[in-house]
């Protein structure tokens, strides 16, 4: 009994601590239904989506239809939160799924289609089974792109100079061709920083 009482308390931590530290879940008062002031994140609610109505969206299906509209839009988490290596690695890395866990241990879903993505989640989760994601942005090998000198440099809007508004899409496709090395040389150009060959080929 001691333990399912740990485990119920350590649910409520991670709950509020989602609700404290993204400020995006709606409070109610009382049973009315009158709803507190609404948040920041309210004006960017992402819209419903079952997966079956994913088909004209662009970009790649994934296994799970994972909306970063509605974790890095609607809910406010930051980039880095998930890509937690970007700022101290050359790759920006794929979140682990205990990095999701954290939260989908006792976030199930607000709708009928997102509990289904979740459960998938849950389930390889349980199988230990790694989520085959679809990469979608690419570089050449003998192009270098050190993701940690570049957040550095552009701060932490720095996802959305090369990704795009990740936060309002909700599947994740290729804005900007960052395998061109034009779109390199013109971001370079316009901050005034070096484009001397053996910065991005060594």
């Amino acid at each position: 009994m001691r333990k399912l009482v740990l485990i119920g308390a350590g649910a409520g931590a991670v709950v509020a601590a989602v609700a404290l530290g993204f400020g995006a879940l709606p409070l109610t008062s009382g049973s009315s239904g009158a709803q507190a002031p609404k948040t920041v994140a309210d004006s960017t609610k992402a819209p419903l989506l079952a997966r079956a109505d994913t088909g004209k969206l662009l970009g790649p299906r994934q296994p799970i239809f994972f909306r970063h509209d509605i974790h890095a839009g609607q809910y406010k988490i930051q980039c880095q939160y998930c890509h937690y290596s970007v700022a101290v690695s050359a790759e920006p890395g794929i979140p682990s799924m205990q990095t999701c866990m954290g939260c989908h241990t006792v976030i199930a879903g607000s709708d009928s289609s997102h509990k289904v993505e979740i459960k998938k989640l849950r389930d390889a989760w349980a199988q230990k089974k790694p989520v085959e994601w679809v990469r979608i942005h690419y570089l050449a090998r003998y192009a270098h792109f050190p993701h940690m000198r570049h957040i550095k440099a552009l701060g932490p809007n720095a996802c959305q100079t090369c990704h795009g508004d990740v936060a309002r899409m909700p599947q994740i496709y290729k804005v900007n061709n960052v395998n061109n090395m034009g779109f390199c040389i013109s971001c370079h150009l316009q901050r005034n920083v070096t484009r001397d060959c053996t910065a991005c080929h060594y």
